[in-house]
């Protein structure tokens, strides 16, 4: 393939990844998803008017992506003036994840102990239940699973103001935990990693729950800095 018909076909992925999203929540993810594998690299703009005519949509639902965008640090956006992508370096991606897997941690420890029978019951069937989608290598309906997996050890340490802090957390670092599914292997790590996650809380072992879970959350760090290193890479022409 020469490098013409390379760069023809990395813009026509481009449009097909732009034009799947008709909301808001999609759009968001799409340009997320693009900024996270280095489809789109720092400083590069995104003006309303051509995201607006890329989704066929207005320009209200677009500056509400872009605000979102915004708040996940993953755009900037100046009075008058377009957004642009930001640079999120590998440092600050670790300083997220780090702080993110002491949240999870405790909430973790907190479920083990306070998990009604009902929440447990439930935790553990959803989590077999994914077996299904590791042995269909399902990427997109896992990791939409796994969102629900980590909300339920959120809502299961029964603290509100800690599930405020932990879900803002995730909802910056929610491109990059849904990157790492698209590594060879993950989805059956991930799902060990949750089968320790889910022994410790059934036995309400809260140290072992927020061990494992700590340990989980440092993998997908690993993970998804294997994106971060190689849109850096791509930025200064490595």
């Amino acid at each position: 393939m020469t490098k013409d018909q390379s760069d023809a076909s990395k813009q026509s992925r481009r449009r097909e990844i732009i034009r799947a999203g008709t909301t808001v929540e999609q759009m968001v993810r799409a340009i997320a998803d693009m900024i996270v594998t280095g489809q789109m690299l720092p400083g590069d703009k995104l003006d309303e008017i051509s995201v607006a005519a890329r989704f066929e949509v207005s320009r209200t639902p677009v500056r509400e992506a872009l605000r979102e965008l915004g708040a996940m640090g993953l755009v900037e956006r100046e009075p008058n003036r377009s957004a642009v992508v930001t640079n999120v370096t590998e440092t600050y991606l670790h300083s997220m994840f780090e702080a993110m897997a002491e949240l999870e941690g405790i909430c973790a420890r907190l479920s083990a102990d306070r998990m009604t029978i009902e929440e447990r019951r439930l935790l553990e069937i959803e989590h077999r239940a994914s077996a299904r989608l590791v042995r269909q290598g399902a990427d997109e309906e896992y990791a939409a699973y796994n969102t629900e997996f980590h909300s339920r050890l959120y809502r299961g340490a029964h603290n509100e103001h800690i599930y405020e802090l932990v879900t803002q957390s995730r909802a910056r670092l929610a491109p990059f935990r849904r990157a790492q599914f698209r590594l060879s292997g993950r989805l059956a790590k991930s799902y060990d990693e949750h089968d320790v996650i889910v022994t410790a809380i059934m036995r309400a072992d809260g140290a072992a729950a927020a061990r494992a879970a700590y340990a989980h959350v440092e993998i997908v760090s690993d993970a998804s800095a294997v994106f971060a290193a190689a849109a850096e890479r791509k930025e200064h022409g490595a």
